[in-house]
């Protein structure tokens, strides 16, 4: 489990790369900090509090994948993305993995850049992308948001893992015997299993607050829907 977790814990990346990783998370947060500021208003501030309050709350839980012998949680990337937006959404994150690290000792305190580049900047920025694609083609309706949820935080989750096989071969501090690919393969399918659990999760909080409180939802107001194709005129001038 420990090999396979996506909270790096100390000693498992050397320390020069993970102070590169430390300036990256650094850098990608100070300019979250000044895009976010322009978002935030008395709609937005009070979401961003609950919605990390959320995602630490569920990042507590484990949920067990049998077939791949490890257990998942929630990231959070898709799911902040789409209520609070991508740069407020990155810092919930942000702050939910600094106060794991420091309190509860989950993650390294050495790794945090690490952490951070992957699960808050990495893995918010891949679901945005997506769900800014998704609900250009997609109608939306309840069903189509909780399609654009599930894929995002699939998709975001198996790309988080990636970043630390990326990270792993950069200053991983055990030598695999060239079997990069083999740990590459192993975190792809069981955070692919754990991506599926968190693209329920997703949906299903996503769609409630939808049905409440569209306005709420920080993807349906900022993300306009396509505009439709000009309709060419038919006849003469009169």
């Amino acid at each position: 489990m420990e090999t396979l977790a996506m909270h790096i814990s100390n000693g498992i990346i050397n320390g020069p790369v993970a102070a590169v990783f430390a300036a990256i998370a650094l850098a990608a947060m100070a300019f979250a900090v000044l895009r976010g500021r322009q978002d935030l208003d008395d709609r937005l501030a009070p979401m961003a509090g609950l919605v990390a309050a959320f995602i630490f709350a569920v990042q507590m839980l484990n949920f067990p994948i049998f077939t791949a012998g490890v257990s998942g949680h929630l990231l959070g990337g898709a799911l902040a993305a789409l209520l609070v937006g991508p740069w407020v959404g990155a810092l919930c994150v942000a702050v939910v993995l600094v106060v794991q690290a420091l309190v509860f000792g989950d993650g390294g305190v050495a790794m945090l850049g690490l952490n951070i580049t992957n699960m808050a900047v990495l893995g918010t920025a891949v679901a945005y992308l997506l769900i800014a694609a998704l609900l250009r083609v997609l109608p939306r309706t309840p069903a189509g948001l909780a399609v654009t949820a599930f894929v995002s935080a699939l998709v975001s989750v198996v790309v988080a893992a990636m970043g630390f096989v990326l990270q792993y071969q950069l200053g991983g501090t055990t030598d695999l015997g060239g079997n990069l690919a083999g740990l590459a393969g192993t975190m792809a399918v069981s955070h692919l299993l754990i991506g599926i659990g968190e693209g329920l999760i997703t949906a299903t909080t996503v769609v409630t607050v939808a049905k409440v409180r569209p306005d709420l939802v920080y993807a349906l107001r900022a993300l306009k829907p396509a505009a439709p194709a000009p309709v060419p005129a038919v006849g003469g001038v009169r």
